[in-house]
């Protein structure tokens, strides 16, 4: 059985997605990720963001806190810096 065909909103908001993934990711790697340490570090990223109240604001901010956090509490996933 196969699901209804996705609406054009639907193909517009599924790769605005994962256009927000691949920028998550380029900011992940900036900010020292180990190559091949990518799906642990978007686990860690989910878990950090379920930490945030819904109602409170998400934006570059949080994204930012949330790495950090990620690079203190899973250090072994990152490179030493320079």
């Amino acid at each position: 059985m196969q699901g209804a065909p996705k609406t054009q909103n639907q193909n517009m908001q599924d790769e605005e997605s994962l256009e927000v993934l691949d920028m998550l990711c380029v900011a992940l790697h900036f900010a020292g990720l180990k190559e091949g340490a990518i799906e642990q570090a978007l686990d860690a990223y989910m878990e950090e963001l379920d930490s945030f109240d819904d109602d409170d604001a998400y934006g570059q901010e949080q994204m930012i806190e949330i790495i950090k956090r990620i690079r203190t509490t899973y250090p072994t996933l990152f490179n030493p810096p320079r």
